[in-house]
């Protein structure tokens, strides 16, 4: 098949630089398993003077970086007065050369998609990611594009009954979770360095409704433990940022300032590394669109405590493969964080169990048959009624 993704990077107050980079690591590793088989072109946005027009990032993938509004990140408000423009340039390509599916990830991307195949006959694919919005235009624009989807993905469980309330419907729907590499993210290999405390590890952003609030707070609960705060800007900007401030600010209020350490961006290269140092992996925010924070944890087999939302819901088996708490709640994360580090045969069973789980239900390789299987269901579909 020759396949099309449809991405462009937007920005928002609850996501750091760190988060998209995760989202579009995960897109090129969708990518690049697919383009073993496939031909595969990552149609994005120019986000900086340095972008090139055309890069090679592995057989058979292309990413393509289109030229619409500044240079720079935008909001989703701010691409909006673009989208003809990414419209245009996507129709001149794809007249030139037919994609046989577009798969489009958000709905500005969706809207972009489908002005650039009007007239193609092009099957698309829709990924929306959080569609949770107040926004009632919003709600009808993506309500509008899921209708014109041969097949909309979710996500996780979480995803797929909003987006049934959102009128989209069930058998439209598949269900293809985040995958993690587990190439990378495995038990066996190298660790960071650490010391004889036992240590808890927050891997994310540090905007408020992430978790690591949450983390700080339940540390005051595990005496002797310390924790390792792995997000936000580089190492050398964290006395400029603004959570940065306010999470010292708290670590002091609460006299934990010797046990807490912000380490900054770390990247996604050294993230297994650093996992591996931990005794328990904290992944504690009020949504969990992907959830590759924990799926990590478990392929390194380090045990994890997640937040019951969002697809933690789907990958995290209560009591097998790591624990659940609610989200917001010190108290029982604290709670739950003192059993486990009481229990090193416990640990070590959640940890193999994890392991197992994300190496048997979430490598590239099966997310990616996955994606091929609806690829070829939309295909068969629009062959059916044009025969």
């Amino acid at each position: 098949m020759n396949i099309a993704f449809v991405s462009f990077d937007t920005v928002s107050p609850s996501q750091s630089r760190s988060d998209i980079a995760a989202q579009r690591e995960h897109l090129l590793s969708v990518a690049r398993e697919l383009g073993r088989d496939h031909k595969v072109t990552v149609y994005s946005r120019k986000t900086s003077e340095d972008d090139r027009d055309r890069v090679r990032v592995s057989p058979g993938v292309t990413v393509e970086n289109l030229s619409a509004g500044p240079a720079g990140d935008l909001p989703e408000d701010g691409l909006l007065p673009h989208l003809s423009r990414l419209g245009d340039q996507l129709m001149r390509r794809w007249r030139q050369e037919r994609p046989d599916v577009v798969h489009a990830r958000s709905w500005i991307g969706g809207l972009a998609a489908i002005a650039g195949a009007d007239g193609l006959d092009v099957p698309l694919v829709q990924s929306f990611g959080a569609c949770r919005t107040r926004d009632a235009k919003k709600v009808r624009v993506q309500r509008a594009i899921a209708r014109r989807a041969g097949a909309v993905v979710a996500g996780c469980g979480d995803e797929e009954s909003t987006l049934i309330r959102l009128g989209v419907p069930r058998n439209a729907i598949s269900v293809i979770p985040c995958g993690v590499d587990v190439e990378r993210f495995r038990r066996q290999g190298p660790a960071a360095a650490r010391g004889n405390r036992p240590r808890l590890l927050h891997v994310g952003s540090l905007a408020p409704g992430q978790g690591v609030h949450t983390a700080l707070r339940a540390l005051e609960g595990i005496p002797d433990a310390e924790l390792l705060i792995a997000g936000g800007p580089a190492a050398a900007e964290l006395e400029h940022d603004a959570e940065a401030h306010r999470l010292t600010l708290l670590a002091k209020e609460m006299r934990l300032e010797d046990r807490v350490t912000l380490l900054g961006h770390v990247p996604h290269t050294t993230v297994a590394k650093l996992m591996r140092s931990a005794d328990v992996v904290l992944s504690l925010p009020r949504e969990a669109g992907s959830g590759a924070v924990a799926l990590e944890s478990m392929a390194c087999g380090v045990p994890v405590i997640a937040s019951a939302v969002g697809a933690h819901l789907d990958s995290v088996v209560d009591g097998v493969t790591g624990l659940l708490v609610s989200a917001d709640r010190p108290a029982q994360t604290a709670r739950l964080t003192r059993e486990l580090l009481a229990d090193p045969t416990r640990r070590t069973a959640l940890g193999f169990a994890g392991a197992d789980r994300a190496r048997s239900r979430y490598s590239w390789e099966r997310i990616a048959q996955e994606f091929t299987q609806v690829y070829e269901g939309v295909l068969a579909t629009r062959h059916a009624m044009a025969a």
